[in-house]
């Protein structure tokens, strides 16, 4: 299979730099979500329960948002 995207440029430079820039855009919420996964499974001893929860929450809404816009890491 073959995809080819065209763009008229400049008119269309905001899209074609969406879609030059989607794969850093991918690797970095793939590196927020691990970043908040680590914070709370390697959570220190004298993490309070309100900044555990914070980490938790924040993990929840970026899968939301993730889910809600059709991101998903599993490609298989």
């Amino acid at each position: 299979m073959e995809a080819t995207l065209k763009f008229n440029l400049p008119e269309d430079r905001p899209e074609f730099r969406m879609a030059v820039d989607s794969g850093n855009m991918y690797a970095t919420i793939y590196a927020m979500d691990a970043w908040l996964r680590s914070q709370t499974k390697h959570a220190p001893d004298d993490m309070s329960e309100e900044v555990f929860d914070t980490y938790s929450e924040c993990r929840d809404m970026l899968r939301e948002l993730m889910h809600v816009n059709g991101v998903d890491f599993d490609y298989d």
